[in-house]
């Protein structure tokens, strides 16, 4: 059995909707924390936090395929919804790596 019609609330309250949110706001959390320990001077080798923030955005992305394949034919518009608010935490965790060049 296919999955049923859902609304973007519903489908918030899934695994599939909300971890890569949450893996996403899990990494700015990890870049701003080393910035302000650290500050944004560039280090000769890769540190904890940038291992931490690559696991968590590489992580994400089986999770992106998977609920976009089981939730956009069935429910397209609260899914969509879903995906956009996912792609704004992705950018929102990978503006301060762009912009300061981390």
């Amino acid at each position: 059995m296919g999955p049923r019609h859902c609304s973007f609330r519903e489908l918030l309250r899934r695994p599939s909707a909300f971890l890569p949110v949450a893996m996403s706001l899990t990494a700015l959390v990890a870049v701003l924390a080393h910035i302000t320990l650290f500050g944004v001077a560039r280090e000769a080798d890769e540190g904890a936090a940038a291992h931490v923030w690559q696991l968590l955005m590489a992580g994400q992305l089986p999770v992106l395929v998977y609920f976009a394949f089981k939730w956009l034919p069935s429910s397209p518009k609260a899914a969509a919804g879903v995906l956009a608010l996912q792609l704004v935490a992705a950018l929102s965790s990978l503006a301060p790596v762009y912009f300061l060049n981390l």
